[in-house]
């Protein structure tokens, strides 16, 4: 048993970050002696989250750190030696555990950037190498950039509702699955467009500024709420934000009132007032006139109480004067949605003379479940104004060039065709960043992932964006890429008579 289960747990070696049976595979595969064959393996989304109509793209830098330190420790190997089947016998002999622990992760990784906005079935994540580590990866890329995505996608929704003027403070700490899940969270809602956190620990290691006001424990620990707020500001006389609703909320505005006039003449400015329940409309817009009238008009009207896209929707079209949203635990815990559901699978695997690929697919009962053969790549067409119109999958090792003017077969629905006019504009979205292991050239920052996510966002139709059944954006396979697929379905599904 290990007596530091907090602290113990981020050790230097991640390698154990993996189902077994990912392990036991790689087994498979080194007794077989195919565990050096070339493999290229997609990592990607069937649908959106949240019914919505797009993902935001996050992860990538977590799992680029997670690849490149890639190693088994002494203590992996002595934990592996260790397990047993279930007669007894040892799972793994020492033979492959020491190879284990000389591999170092040597595949060619291709990514979509942070903050891309994205859409089902597209790859986010392409891994090109020896089969054994391919595989080996799958599971810690998949819990990385599912968790991340799911919450830079949800963050981005909060940012579009919330509009360009307001500030959206990601306040979820206390709420979210555990350190992990609060910290990963934390990096993600800044990525996807929230300002600042509450979370001092993802501020110091992801350079988040951190914001926060005070708890009702402070108020409640006065004689009166005015002491409170005056014992506060005398803590903090340029960086108060005083909560309002410990007893009676527009009592506790007029409170904070006096308060800020007494700040005023010692020369300091209350910065804002928080509302954490009832009516938040009704109160927002009664707070603001108190304040107004008193000549504050430049403090602000902070709002929290389990505040999420569509509540923000509401508030602003009932007239709100809330200038910042606290967003707390429907941001951090993805509310309505519990996993982005992404998934990693094998597409193509190099033939036996090293010359050509083997495509490989997965078929299913339900023709979304089927993927897609190939080595991927996905070619985003843009409009006028370099807004996204349409996005094509293609095959990069199909035996033929793309035509001038591809069409788009809907994955789905071979019937939904969507001819490319000749020389649109536009952008292939896998890029790469990993080459035999080691990073092609520095990642951004997560600053400038976040300044990348707010565009790309704005740069989608706003039916595509909206909450409530919003536009499908058309995504289609390349027609070669279909027919190619349907033919290789055809021949994988066995013939049964009737």
């Amino acid at each position: 048993m290990n007596d530091a289960p907090l602290s113990g747990l981020y050790q230097p070696s991640l390698a154990l970050l993996t189902d077994l049976y990912q392990l036991t595979m790689a087994y498979g595969y080194w007794k077989q002696g195919l565990h050096e064959r070339e493999a290229v393996f997609h990592l990607y989304f069937r649908k959106p989250p949240f019914a919505g109509g797009y993902a935001v793209a996050a992860g990538l830098a977590l799992a680029v750190d997670y690849l490149e330190n890639l190693r088994f420790s002494d203590d992996d190997i002595a934990y592996l030696a260790s397990l047993t089947g279930s007669k007894g016998s040892r799972l793994f002999p020492d033979d492959f555990l020491e190879y284990l622990k000389k591999t170092i992760f040597s595949c060619d990784v291709d990514a979509v950037a942070e903050g891309t906005v994205v859409f089902g079935n597209e790859p986010l994540v392409r891994v090109q190498g020896p089969l054994l580590q391919a595989q080996l990866v799958e599971t810690a890329l998949l819990t990385l950039v599912n968790f991340q995505t799911l919450i830079a996608t949800k963050a981005a929704r909060v940012r579009d509702a919330a509009g360009p003027d307001d500030s959206v403070l990601e306040f979820g700490l206390r709420r979210a699955q555990g350190p992990d899940g609060g910290l990963g969270a934390s990096r993600a809602a800044y990525l996807g467009g929230a300002d600042a956190t509450s979370n001092v620990l993802a501020g110091q290691r992801y350079g988040i500024p951190v914001r926060g006001t005070h708890a009702h424990s402070w108020v409640m620990t006065f004689e009166s709420e005015v002491e409170a707020f005056r014992a506060y500001a005398d803590a903090f006389p340029d960086d108060s934000v005083f909560l309002v609703d410990t007893y009676d909320t527009l009592d506790g505005v007029r409170h904070a009132i006096t308060v800020a006039l007494e700040m005023r003449q010692n020369g300091h400015e209350l910065g804002g007032i928080r509302l954490d329940s009832g009516d938040l409309a009704y109160l927002s817009k009664e707070a603001r006139k108190l304040l107004d009238a008193a000549g504050l008009e430049k403090v602000r009207i902070v709002a929290s109480n389990d505040l999420e896209e569509n509540l923000i929707t509401s508030l602003k079209q009932q007239g709100a004067r809330i200038d910042t949203w606290g967003v707390g635990t429907q941001l951090v815990t993805a509310y309505n949605q519990a996993a982005l559901g992404g998934v990693y699978k094998l597409a193509a695997l190099r033939t036996a003379d090293g010359q050509g690929w083997d495509f490989t697919i997965k078929l299913s009962e339900q023709q979304a479940k089927t993927s897609i053969p190939g080595i991927l790549q996905v070619r985003r067409y843009l409009g006028e104004a370099s807004q996204p119109r349409a996005d094509m999958i293609y095959n990069v090792a199909a035996a033929t060039p793309l035509p001038d003017a591809p069409i788009l077969l809907d994955p789905a629905d071979a019937t939904r065709r969507r001819p490319v006019r000749p020389g649109a504009p536009f952008r292939d979205l896998l890029a790469p960043v990993l080459r035999q292991g080691r990073l092609v050239q520095p990642l951004p920052t997560l600053a400038e992932s976040r300044a990348f996510a707010r565009q790309e966002v704005a740069s989608l139709d706003p039916s595509v964006r909206r909450y409530l059944n919003p536009h499908v954006y058309p995504v289609g396979l390349e027609q070669a890429l279909h027919e190619f697929r349907t033919q290789l379905m055809l021949a994988k599904r066995p013939v049964r008579p009737a």
